[in-house]
């Protein structure tokens, strides 16, 4: 594991064994999921998109739909007409009380 790291040693007698890590500090080769996570969908090590189908349980009939995580407009159950997911400008809100899953590829 190549870690590139430039140490700052301190000279005061209190902070003896304490040091300060440079610029490049992350592993670069093995980056961590949580970093990959966080980051843009291009600039990842696998590029990818950050939205998924989601299956989400009606909480008043139990009858699954299919939504997308990101959906633009107002997504209601075929059943019942109870509003599932409203848009929120990136990713959809769900109704509270509904439970989801991802979808598998």
């Amino acid at each position: 594991k190549a870690t590139v790291s430039v140490l700052y040693w301190s000279l005061e007698p209190h902070h003896q064994n304490f040091f300060k890590m440079g610029f490049l500090d992350a592993d670069l080769l093995y980056p961590s999921l949580k970093d990959q996570k966080n980051a843009h969908k291009r600039k990842r090590l696998v590029q990818g998109p950050k939205s998924s189908f989601l299956d989400v349980k009606c909480p008043s009939c139990v009858q699954v739909t299919t939504v997308f995580s990101h959906a633009s407009t107002v997504v209601v159950c075929g059943s019942c007409s109870t509003v599932l997911a409203q848009p929120a400008g990136g990713k959809a809100r769900l109704t509270a009380g509904s439970s989801f899953r991802a979808k598998q590829e």
